[in-house]
């Protein structure tokens, strides 16, 4: 995961927050990594039934493949995600880590497999996909790419999507599980994993009020609206 080294991530646990919001605070962190220094995992919910879609999606497609409302750009790539009953997390690092500097198929591969190992604390038999079988190319969980989260008999349950820039990496990942499996149990073992097999110790971390409002402001003034939601 991190090399031999032992070094300190930080957690946010940040619960439910609107599309807009969940959106602005990955964005955020992103340009707040060197201001961190180390790699931030966050949990977080939806306050509503959603769907993101990719950077580089075109908006009037998206539309066309989803009943899903309300529709929000994600600051990463990748295809169309419904966050309705799935399990949300992102991933930052800032440009001085080693995972920056990994091209996308290598942090993909990394992520994933933490994903996996950490999914048998439910006993799940899971895989990496070798290769793309995409039955729609617009929407994320409609086949696997490669390297995504198959379970057993069941097909895809973990995607995820990716931006790096001189900030640093953002990643941004989705488990589509069901309704009878627990969430806080998964959480616990993603952190469990990560300290158990690589060695890396967690800090809880919380934005400053400061940080907060520029989150808000900046889902209200971007996220939220027309120009950034139809820019393609």
């Amino acid at each position: 995961m991190s090399g031999s080294r032992s070094e300190t991530w930080f957690v946010l646990q940040s619960g439910p927050g609107s599309p807009a919001y969940n959106m602005a605070v990955d964005e955020l962190l992103l340009e707040t990594a060197a201001d961190r220094g180390v790699p931030l995992l966050r949990f977080y919910g939806w306050t509503q039934p959603a769907a993101t879609f990719g950077y580089f999606q075109r908006l009037r497609d998206v539309e066309r493949s989803t009943t899903l409302r309300p529709l929000m750009r994600r600051p990463t790539a990748g295809g169309i995600v419904p966050h309705d009953l799935d399990w949300t997390y992102s991933l930052t690092f800032p440009a001085t880590h080693p995972w920056w500097s990994l091209d996308a198929r290598e942090s993909y591969r990394r992520l994933h497999l933490w994903v996996q190992v950490s999914l048998d604390c439910f006993r799940l038999v899971t895989t990496l996909a070798n290769e793309a079988q995409k039955l729609d190319p617009l929407q994320c969980f409609a086949g696997p790419d490669a390297l995504d989260v198959l379970v057993e008999g069941g097909g895809k349950i973990a995607g995820a999507a990716q931006r790096r820039n001189k900030h640093g990496l953002l990643i941004q990942g989705s488990l589509q599980m069901g309704p009878d499996l627990d969430r806080t149990r998964w959480e616990r073992s993603m952190l469990d994993t990560a300290h158990e097999r690589w060695g890396l110790n967690w800090e809880p971390w919380s934005p400053s009020a400061d940080w907060a409002t520029q989150a808000q402001s900046r889902s209200e003034s971007k996220f939220m609206s027309e120009s950034y939601l139809r820019r393609r």
